[in-house]
């Protein structure tokens, strides 16, 4: 059985769903809809006209296109889309960015395309809008899994939901600024700098759909969190969007330029593209690129070449939270967060990580633990912690605790330090699929965020499953609309600070806690950490 990983969980979800699937409310009038029920919507951006679909009383756009053609500007700053005539429709995903593993829909460096649900057109309404950034890292992934439809959340909270594709892996991260002249100068982040391009296209056409171009959200999981992250330290970014939520997402250090040439010079060299050749990276068929993406990256010990954006001194003039939280974003109000079990998503899949034994358990720490500490001391450390637990058991409580979590506790840290703290979270709801054995795993918070849990694929089930559905959605959609997460469905919810490292624990029901897994996370604190690809 193949290792189970973050992406092959993503795209489960896709790879079973087809067409639009039903929300499973009933048809309510929502205030401010000028659009009937049944009837085609058509909305005015800057560029041209588009037609969508009613679905259960919102208007849903899909595949707007707000840039051009990327494969005639391969590994440049994206530009604008043409204006054009008559009525594009506005039907069906757009193309995502070429990548080494496909979901169901069509892949094209033609991939500047973005999707709008929302609950009325041309009605003065200022709604929220959630911007939703998908995860895959930086190298997989677009915004057309189900389990990104908005339709629930625009019911659920009169909002606008977006969700976006962008250049990814070499298309969007491939640093080729000491290869070339202007033209690659900013080629390491042109991924990030397409998020930008589309935060803009809110700005001037989001009005049309009936949102506030004046309190956006952007929110994301796991790669789309560390996108954002990313952009909370990009200058261009600035004054783009208002409220941040990462979900299972950090950027703690970018690439350094030094790194990411060695793994752009390891990528020319499987393309046999040296010397007066190596322009030809620009035209040669992207699907030659998309074979070499394998290739072993020449800095770290493990995995393919590793793609994410660069301190490029142009786009990146810092890292995104390193030596501390960047003083540009300070005043956006954020959310960070993470599941319990992030490890069992990437780990869980492999049978024989349930039968590891305690003389193996150091070697299979190794390649998982992303820092430089004795593995045997910290298994000490843990048995002491947790005696009764297996070696199984502390495989995947220390693989999350030292991955991306840590991560997320440097950002919450550095936020707290700068006097503008963040709102923690912990998922601790796990799934019972699968006889619960995955816990709450990586990228289980999207579909209870989004309040998707019916749609093909989706994981979360059981009784508990929909009020935990609703428990987050309803705070999201909270903190999008006034920059404070607190409502109903939840207990009161502190930002987090150093002396108590305040952290809301969805469960049901959900409680506040403080620093949950301390013992854990001191474990960890004595070792330095940045970014694995740094």
């Amino acid at each position: 059985m193949p290792p189970y990983n973050r992406r092959k969980f993503l795209q489960t979800s896709a790879l079973l769903a087809s067409g639009v699937a039903a929300s499973g409310f009933s048809p309510v009038p929502l205030s401010g809809s000028k659009i009937p029920a049944g009837e085609s919507p058509v909305a005015t951006t800057k560029w041209g006209q588009v037609r969508g679909y009613t679905d259960n009383s919102i208007q849903v756009f899909k595949g707007i296109r707000y840039g051009s053609d990327t494969g005639k500007r391969r590994f440049m700053p994206p530009l604008p889309p043409e204006k054009w005539t008559g009525i594009l429709d506005a039907l069906q995903y757009g193309a995502s960015s070429p990548q080494g593993s496909r979901g169901p829909e069509q892949v094209s460096e033609d991939c500047l395309f973005l999707n709008v649900f929302t609950p009325g057109l041309r009605d003065g309404r200022k709604r929220p809008v959630m911007f939703y950034i998908h995860g895959g890292a930086y190298s997989n992934g677009s915004g057309s899994s189900p389990l990104y439809d908005g339709v629930r959340l625009c019911r659920r909270g009169d909002v606008v939901v977006v969700s976006v594709n962008h250049r990814l892996n070499a298309f969007g991260y491939l640093y080729l600024a000491r290869f070339g002249g202007a033209d690659w100068a900013d080629s390491g982040n042109t991924g990030q700098l397409d998020l930008v391009l589309a935060l803009q296209w809110v700005r001037e056409n989001i009005a049309e759909f009936g949102g506030d171009p004046g309190n956006v959200m952007v929110f994301g999981q796991s790669g789309g969190g560390a996108k954002i992250a990313t952009m909370m330290a990009m200058p261009a970014a600035k004054g783009l969007f208002h409220r941040a939520a990462t979900m299972s997402g950090q950027q703690v250090t970018a690439s350094g330029p030094l790194n990411a040439t060695l793994r752009t010079r390891a990528l020319l060299d499987v393309l046999k593209l040296t010397g007066d050749r190596i322009p030809e990276i620009s035209t040669i068929p992207f699907q030659k690129i998309l074979e070499a993406l394998g290739t072993r990256d020449p800095v770290l010990s493990f995995g393919g070449i590793s793609f994410a954006p660069v301190l490029d001194e142009r786009s990146l003039l810092r890292h995104p939270f390193y030596p501390d939280a960047p003083a540009q974003s300070a005043h956006i109000p954020m959310i960070i967060g993470n599941t319990h079990d992030e490890t069992r998503a990437f780990l869980g899949g492999d049978p024989t990580n349930y039968t590891v034994t305690w003389e193996q358990l150091p070697d299979k720490l190794i390649p998982n633990m992303r820092v430089d500490i004795q593995p045997e001391a910290v298994i000490a450390a843990y048995r002491k912690l947790y005696p009764s637990l297996s070696a199984s058991d502390l495989l995947f409580k220390i693989t999350t605790a030292s991955r991306s979590w840590r991560g997320a506790i440097i950002e919450a840290e550095e936020r707290a330090r700068s006097g503008t703290p963040a709102y923690a979270y912990q998922l601790d709801w796990a799934t019972p699929k699968d006889g619960g054995k995955f816990g709450a795993p990586h990228a289980s918070d999207i579909q209870l965020v989004f309040d998707n849990i019916d749609k093909p694929g989706a994981t979360a089930t059981g009784p508990q499953a929909q009020p935990m559905a609703d428990i987050m959605s309803e705070t999201f959609v909270h903190f999008a609309r006034i920059g404070d997460p607190n409502n109903k469905t939840i207990p009161r919810w502190q930002p987090y600070t150093l002396e108590r490292r305040q952290t809301m624990v969805f469960n049901v029901p959900p409680h506040l806690e403080d620093d949950p897994r301390g013992a854990e996370r001191k474990i960890f604190a004595k070792v330095p950490f940045i970014q694995a690809g740094s």
